[in-house]
């Protein structure tokens, strides 16, 4: 008997009013957790591809210029680790440099994985030329480049017919 008045009483106390309140407490505190994880997760992984950008910036492009502070340039101009958009100004293969938007050079590192796209086909990496413009998304790696899963091949400004179109590297596209 005792088995089963203590089944009775664990059988109330799951279908009572206490227990489903607790139970949307603890969903929504996990869920808060998962959130702020996230966003940890992201910032960490900016931050980690501004640092590398910027310890291997001399190795990668030669001697600094302007160094980057974080004082003068503030968090929010941290360059963008999952991506380039602008103009391929140097090719040497498995590597393409793309000028940014944010005139940032970037490296982007090909592999037999990165998917090249031309309009609607895909193409060979062959067709990436210097001059060529291109949107890069990818994952950081830790030398400060960008380890590309997917090139588009976009026009050039002046391929494009309408004039009120975004600009990039001062050049409508």
């Amino acid at each position: 008997m005792k088995k089963e008045e203590l089944r009775n009483e664990v059988n109330k106390f799951v279908e009572s009013n206490f227990f489903k309140n607790l139970l949307y407490i603890f969903g929504s505190i996990f869920i808060l957790f998962f959130v702020f994880q996230a966003g940890m997760i992201t910032g960490f992984k900016r931050a980690s591809f501004s640092r590398d950008w910027g310890n291997n910036y001399e190795k990668n492009f030669g001697p600094i210029h302007k160094p980057f502070s974080f004082i003068r340039d503030g968090v929010g101009n941290l360059p963008n680790a999952h991506g380039a958009i602008g103009k391929i100004i140097k090719v040497e293969y498995p590597n393409i440099v793309v000028l940014d938007k944010d005139q940032t050079e970037k490296i982007v590192n090909i592999n037999d994985q990165t998917n090249i796209i031309e309009r609607k086909e895909k193409v060979g990496k062959e067709i990436l030329n210097v001059g060529k413009y291109v949107i890069v998304i990818g994952s950081p790696n830790g030398a400060g480049q960008i380890e590309a899963k997917l090139i588009r091949i976009i026009p050039s400004p002046e391929e494009m017919p309408n004039q009120n179109t975004p600009v990039i590297n001062n050049n409508k596209i």
